[in-house]
Formats: C-alpha cells, sequence, structure tokens
C-alpha cells in the first residue's frame, strides 16, 4: 500500500526542515489533536497513539541531509515506512511531501487506508508548526 500527503510549503530552509525532523521530539508538534501517547525512546525513535488506535513505535532508518528522511516502524509485525521528501524552493523556502509505503493483507489495507491517509496529511500540514 502506497499513500501520499498533499506539497505542503513551509516558509523554512530544506535544511531547517531536515534538521528538525532529525530530531524526534519534534514530531509531536506535527501529531493530530487526538493523540494520547508520545514518548521518546531513544535518540532516533519514539512511540506515538491515537485515541483508539494502538500504539506505534517509529525509528529513524535513513538520512540524506536536505532531502530526504525516513521512519520505519520498529515492529517487523506491521512493516511499514513513513518518508519525508523535502524540495528546497528558495533560500527560505521548500516543499515537503510525505510518503507511506506498508506491506499489509487486503483486510488490514482496507481498515487502515482511511486513518493512515488522514493522519500523514495531519503530519504535512503541520510542517509550518516546525
Amino acid at each position: 500500500m502506497q499513500l501520499q500527503s498533499q506539497k505542503v510549503k513551509v516558509e523554512k530552509s530544506a535544511q531547517y526542515i531536515f534538521d528538525s525532523l532529525s530530531d524526534v521530539k519534534n514530531f509531536e508538534k506535527l501529531m493530530p489533536e487526538n493523540i494520547s501517547k508520545f514518548e521518546i525512546t531513544g535518540e532516533e525513535s519514539f512511540i506515538f497513539a491515537l485515541k483508539g488506535m494502538p500504539e506505534i513505535k517509529l525509528r529513524i532508518k535513513e538520512k540524506v541531509p536536505y532531502t530526504k528522511l525516513v521512519l520505519g516502524a520498529a515492529s517487523d509485525k506491521l512493516p511499514f515506512s513513513l518518508t519525508g521528501n523535502i524540495t528546497a524552493v528558495s533560500d527560505d523556502s521548500c516543499e515537503v511531501q510525505l510518503d507511506f509505503q506498508g506491506e499489509f493483507n487486503a483486510m488490514m489495507a482496507m481498515m487502515v487506508k482511511g486513518p493512515i491517509s488522514k493522519f500523514i496529511e495531519t503530519l504535512a500540514g503541520n510542517m509550518h508548526k516546525l
């Protein structure tokens, strides 16, 4: 399953956004309002939960300075990744698009597609909060 957020323009440099996303504690600022848990579990990992959903542990898997940051599920039970693609527009603005890739069976994919789509749109829409 592959989902993409809208591209959002942020009035910050690509380097600033990349550096901000590289610090996992900043993800709390991006979370939707219905978050029920957010906990840093390491320098490059955190756990979060939305109301009524199971906890998800994410870990930074890959960094390509100023253009890409990949988060992946820390558990193999639900293998997925969330990639932040950062494109510099000017010295002080950039575009960010989130790309979700997950390996789910058809039934699970049907159940999670809506909530995940909404979730990544919220994360992208909150980029200006960094």
